[in-house]
């Protein structure tokens, strides 16, 4: 099939080239060993790990996981801060032939014992804090779970290392008799069980739990045959580019999030580069650590970026060596983009994706400056399509605003135990994304909003990212956020939430109509802001809006 927009692509790349056969999940580790086996392939705060010592730990983990009853079938959960052990986990359990589901450190107990009841999850791996083994040791027994695994970073680094590192989260709670310590669990010779795996494109490798397009959270089944496509189409997007020898990247995202870890550490792994871990986003430890380590690679969300670029102190450090940066989960924000750019010389380029395409869905082109206010263009074999916001089937022409719905082999294979919730998000053959967007006659996708978050004002629809990007214009803007709330005339208006850079002088509502007036049209105009100290955010990083709509609930519901 032809498409349109082939003709922007540039560098020999090809849209519909032929896919490289799927691969079981662990052989990237496997292959990343026999390729560079003394290379560094880990750096945990000094601690390193070359790719041979990653692959012999995993099969320690591996080995381990299988004398505890880890097989075919069996659901692993991961429920760990980015540390060595979450790296070397994920591999060991895929490796005994197990399926990995993610959880979120940062879960509610409600969340946390839902997903693991609904995922049937019977081992849990966890971090020995107060914080995160006292939300899973309460567990034990509810659904399936039948067995704890409790790791420490003092397993890699020093004991004053893992306080200074954990701050609060430090202290140690007395674990129950019974749970495995992670050193208890590789002290073995790593001469693991090997499994046959069945059809990749069928068999699941993680159950990634989303809030999805609606409802309550959902796991989809990413299948190996998933991440394998996601990584070969990112080795052919790259048009033989070179990575250079010294690459290293700055990993900072959460491994248990989809962006995480395909983009971060799985993509970075397949192509050999030194992978550079924090345990969360310090902004003056990333600095340090770009400048102290010659980082040449930086991955992120838009609030990492704007942090970046609001640090009162950014001049003392040296992060000339980026060669490379890219951002995901939301959109980056032009005046943050082009901050960045100023100061870096580097443009962070954006791409599109979601957990249920794991999560590649556009590209920007490697050679280049990318679009502006563009996530970029369809990723070899995989079909975007605008269609009704209405009526949910019918595809609109190149230009015109609709839901953004998704075709490809990196597509899930569904949600875990929810057949209907999968047929409607994978009705007529098209993953329906919830995304509200446009492609351009040149195939450059720009997403609008979130069908959710549209906000219908006075028969307007208005689209909250319209008005964040003009607020974000504001010199003493440092974060915004757009929802909207009941209004008796026009049914609903918006609202925003915003927090101010450090030292920057407050603003009335009335300043900021009138810096927005020749940004905004009438009906655009928010009809309330709110100046907070600091925004909600997701596990990721990202602006989250949901906590602010159910304060504006229960606000009005309290008058």
């Amino acid at each position: 099939m032809q498409h349109a927009w082939e003709k922007s692509y540039t560098s020999g790349i090809s849209w519909n080239f032929p896919l490289p056969a799927a691969k079981p999940v662990p052989s990237i580790l496997e292959e990343a060993a026999r390729q560079w086996p003394d290379k560094v392939g880990l750096d945990f705060y000094d601690r390193t790990f070359t790719y041979a010592e990653l692959l012999q730990s995993a099969a320690r983990v591996a080995k381990g996981l299988q004398a505890i009853g880890v097989g075919p079938g069996v659901h692993v959960g991961l429920h760990l801060i980015n540390s060595p052990h979450y790296l070397l986990c994920f591999f060991g359990i895929l490796m005994a032939g197990g399926r990995v589901v993610n959880f979120s450190p940062l879960a509610a107990k409600r969340e946390l014992e839902y997903q693991l009841v609904d995922s049937k999850t019977q081992v849990m791996i966890t971090l020995g804090t107060k914080t995160l083994y006292g939300q899973v040791a309460p567990l034990k027994g509810k659904g399936e779970l039948k067995n704890i695994i409790v790791c420490n970073l003092t397993d890699f680094v020093s004991a004053d290392a893992a306080a200074t590192l954990l701050g609060p989260l430090a202290a140690s709670p007395e674990t129950n008799v019974g749970d495995i310590d992670f050193a208890q669990l590789i002290d073995n010779d790593g001469k693991f069980q090997r499994h046959p795996v069945g059809k990749l494109e069928d068999e699941v490798a993680v159950l990634q739990y989303t809030g999805g397009t609606t409802g309550e959270p959902k796991g989809a089944m990413l299948t190996h045959a998933n991440f394998c496509a996601v990584l070969n189409i990112y080795d052919h997007w790259r048009g033989g580019e070179v990575i250079e020898e010294d690459a290293r990247v700055l990993l900072v995202l959460p491994l248990f999030h989809i962006f995480g870890l395909t983009s971060a550490m799985l993509g970075n792994l397949f192509f050999g580069i030194r992978i550079v871990l924090h345990v969360r986003f310090d902004t003056d430890r990333a600095l340090a650590d770009i400048t102290r380590k010659k980082i040449t690679r930086f991955g992120g969300v838009p609030t990492m970026f704007a942090a970046l670029v609001n640090h009162p102190r950014l001049k003392e450090f040296d992060i000339s060596s980026l060669k490379r940066c890219g951002s995901g989960g939301a959109p980056l924000p032009a005046d943050v983009l082009q901050r960045f750019k100023a100061l870096t010389g580097v443009t962070p380029k954006e791409g599109y994706g979601l957990t249920e395409t794991a999560p590649l869905a556009t590209l920007q082109l490697v050679a280049g400056e990318p679009r502006a206010g563009s996530v970029g263009l369809p990723a070899p074999h995989t079909l975007i399509e605008v269609v009704d916001i209405e009526d949910g089937e019918t595809v609109l022409p190149l230009g015109s605003r609709g839901e953004i719905c998704i075709t490809g082999p990196q597509v899930m294979k569904g949600y875990w135990n929810k057949a209907d919730a999968t047929e409607l998000a994978l009705r007529k053959g098209r993953f329906h994304t919830g995304d509200i967007g446009y492609m351009d006659e040149d195939g450059y996708v720009t997403l609008v909003d979130r069908k959710k978050d549209m906000i219908l004002s006075g028969g307007y629809n208005v689209f909250p990212r319209n008005i964040e990007e003009a607020i974000y214009e504001h010199p003493s803007v440092a974060e915004c956020t757009v929802i909207g709330v009941p209004d008796a005339h026009r049914g609903q208006s918006a609202k925003a939430f915003i927090a101010l850079k450090s030292g920057s002088a407050s603003f009335t509502y009335e300043e900021l109509i009138a810096f927005l007036r020749d940004r905004l049209a009438k009906y655009e105009m928010p009809t309330e802001i709110e100046i907070r100290d600091s925004l909600p955010k997701t596990a990721v990083g990202k602006l989250t809006k949901k906590e602010l709509v159910a304060e504006e609930v229960a606000k009005r519901a309290a008058r």
